[in-house]
């Protein structure tokens, strides 16, 4: 975890910390960022002090979007494909995090621009400084949203606000962004630290299994029927209703104290 170049990871008392840390570019997502936020994700799937994983850009803004700086881009040559980036590593990022056994929340400020913004909501809980913004930047450069911007913005404010995001690709203030349900919340960007941390350490003194099969089960609600649904939930509250953390829920709450799991 030390040698990485582009991002920060942090681990502790049960919250991973995973910082965008290119601010001289506004934390561009450049391949070499990319790649290490994947090893990193890999690797807190093994991590088992690791209970939440918070998500942050270092710097002015959460991220600038994709880097379009780089030098050695083949933009414009005739075997130019531009979804071969998305096949290699955004599309595996956004995959391993809805896969992450561990809640997520991202806490943002300024820029929250194209693939970033897709970072950034893939997060259960999305807490936003009032500096933030959000921008659909792709049609600005005449490219399609990407990052499972498609299939998650309709789902979280609908076709006609996600569409026009898409299209119009025009900022979106982050109290808008709270009035649409974009994000939990939004706080001034002196509170942020403080309102994250309230959440991030509720989340690592919970019931992670718990959790990992709320974030799984949701996923699949939104492509599945109501029976299969009910199918999932019958197996899922099989798992939880064996696991250490019910134990001691129930404990606790005959006993009228806190509960103190353990995420097993």
């Amino acid at each position: 975890m030390s040698a990485f170049q582009n991002i920060k990871l942090v681990v502790e008392a049960g919250v991973a910390r995973l910082t965008l840390a290119r601010p001289d570019a506004l934390n561009a997502l450049s391949r070499p960022l990319l790649r290490e936020m994947i090893t990193a994700l890999d690797a807190l799937r093994q991590n088992r002090e690791a209970r939440v994983l918070l998500i942050t850009g270092e710097g002015r803004g959460f991220s600038s979007g994709a880097d379009l700086s780089a030098g050695n881009s083949p933009v414009g040559s005739p075997d130019f494909d531009g979804g071969e980036v998305l096949e290699q590593y955004y599309n595996p990022l956004i995959e391993r995090m809805f896969a992450l056994p561990l809640p997520i929340v991202s806490a943002i400020h300024g820029p929250v621009v194209g693939a970033g913004c897709s970072i950034a909501l893939s997060a259960d809980i999305v807490i936003a400084a009032e500096s933030a913004y959000f921008l659909q930047a792709f049609i600005n450069v005449g490219l399609v949203p990407d990052a499972g911007s498609m299939w998650l913005l309709p789902r979280l404010i609908g076709r006609s606000r996600a569409l026009s995001m898409m299209m119009l690709g025009e900022r979106i203030p982050a109290k808008t962004a709270l009035d649409w349900g974009l994000v939990h919340d939004v706080v001034a960007d002196a509170d942020l630290a403080t309102r994250v941390a309230a959440i991030t350490e509720k989340l690592a003194r919970g019931p992670t299994l718990a959790y990992a099969l709320i974030r799984q089960g949701v996923r699949k609600a939104s492509e599945q029927t109501l029976s299969e649904t009910l199918v999932y939930e019958r197996e899922a509250q099989r798992l939880a209703g064996a696991s250490a953390d019910f134990a001691e829920g129930v404990a606790a709450f005959r006993e009228k104290r806190p509960a103190k799991f353990t995420g097993r």
